[in-house]
């Protein structure tokens, strides 16, 4: 008998879904042009970055030995077009107005100042060894040199500007390592070039592999889970606005006082947007598998992987409907229910790491994000995509989903109690 009236409990819902067509298209439609969009954008960035040059602007006013290797260093790079016909007024015009992403300025004599002050650093080292030669017993001041001058577009990313200053900062370190070196050799009269030992300490990536192939992350793994999560939870404003319908209506009078339980009706809703949920992430699945290649984009792969997606998918729209069932016992109207749910899905993928990756975030935002549900059930799915879990890893994740659906369900069903109390 409870069996019989789930399923029409289930019934119910599914004709009150064919009644707002327009709704379902969206619910359907909506992720899947997102999820196109956004992996479209992200991987023109990615292959932009390796295949076509960024201009920048670079001022050469030493012209010299040291000047020329950095310079060579950048134009052996696949990252970085040089443009030198600026000057440093013309150029810092240009780039804070947003014509150019940087300008380097390299100062007048900083060959001939770095070449000064390592030779008399040398010259004292050796002085204090009693090492010196008569020839190099008199000992030149430093000079101070000149900094090099970066300038950057105020819109350009954190990132990109440390990872310039980066490359600039070894470039000079080698540099100046390479003439320490030649001073030395130099100064005690060796013949061993000491400027051609290799680095004493390299590093090498250990990356994932799938027989000998190495895995190497794409934008398609990360945005496929990502922005089928973010439409899973966005279930909140259909579910919502049908639990007020239905007390504007009055159809949920006749069901608290029908002989079915009031939980029965939730239930009811929970299989049927349960199943919403499932579609939508196996159209998501189907975009990366099938649509992506001929986009010339990775395809996504889940070779092994899905029947514990399936189940992250699952307890992640328990969540989601938790929280749309809260959302619209709550609400009084549909104005209130309608934005409120869209506004607070958007608020909690960008808590949960769904916009920006947590790690980015200031440290207490990264506490907040712990709680958030969109957290779990993202983590849950890099787990098992990226890090290769199986059930046992998402443990936690997946019983943190369901806490929270039953919290939210619990909540809903004393609200209503207490509301219709007599």
């Amino acid at each position: 008998m409870l069996l019989y009236k789930l399923w029409r409990s289930f019934i119910k819902e599914i004709l009150l879904l064919k009644r707002d067509i327009g709704g379902i298209v969206i619910i359907f439609v909506m992720p899947l042009l997102l999820i196109i969009t956004i992996t479209l954008i992200q991987d023109s960035t990615f292959k932009n970055l390796e295949g076509t040059k960024i201009p920048i602007i670079f001022i050469d006013n030493d012209k010299s030995e040291i000047s020329q290797n950095i310079k060579k260093e950048f134009e052996n790079g696949k990252t970085f077009e040089l443009l030198t016909n600026f000057t440093e007024e013309s150029a810092e015009k240009a780039v804070f107005g947003g014509d150019y992403q940087m300008a380097i300025v390299i100062p007048k004599n900083l060959t001939k100042n770095i070449n000064s002050n390592v030779e008399s650093k040398v010259q004292a080292i050796v002085s204090s060894f009693g090492l010196e030669n008569d020839s190099t017993s008199v000992k030149e001041s430093p000079v101070k040199s000149d900094d090099i001058h970066l300038y950057f577009d105020p819109a350009t990313n954190i990132g990109f500007k440390n990872n310039v200053m980066t490359t600039v900062n070894k470039m000079v370190f080698e540099i100046e390592n390479k003439k320490i070196y030649k001073a030395f050799q130099d100064q005690l009269g060796t013949t061993e070039d000491l400027g051609k030992t290799k680095n004493l300490i390299s590093f090498k990536e250990i990356t994932p592999k799938k027989g000998k192939t190495d895995i190497m992350p794409n934008s398609v793994q990360h945005n496929v889970p990502a922005w089928a999560l973010f439409a899973i939870f966005f279930i909140v404003v259909p579910l919502s606005i049908n639990l007020v319908k239905e007390k504007s209506q009055g159809t949920s009078v006749r069901a608290r006082i029908s002989p079915t339980p009031y939980f029965v009706h939730i239930l009811g809703k929970t299989f049927t947007y349960l199943i919403i949920c499932v579609i939508q992430f196996l159209l998501m699945v189907a975009v990366g598998i099938y649509l992506f290649p001929y986009m010339d984009l990775p395809q996504f792969d889940v070779t092994g992987k899905m029947f514990p997606l399936i189940v992250v998918t699952i307890f992640a729209g328990l969540a989601a409907i938790g929280f749309g069932v809260l959302l619209g016992t709550v609400a009084n109207t549909q104005e209130q229910s309608a934005p409120f749910g869209a506004t607070s899905v958007v608020v909690l993928a960008a808590i949960g790491g769904i916009w920006v990756p947590v790690f980015l975030m200031p440290e207490f935002m990264q506490t907040i994000a712990k709680f958030s549900p969109m957290n779990w059930g993202l983590n849950a799915y890099y787990d098992i995509i990226l890090r290769n879990s199986g059930i046992g890893g998402i443990a936690k994740e997946i019983i943190f989903l369901f806490l929270f659906y039953i919290a939210m369900v619990a909540i809903s069903l004393f609200y209503e109690r207490k509301q219709n109390a007599v």
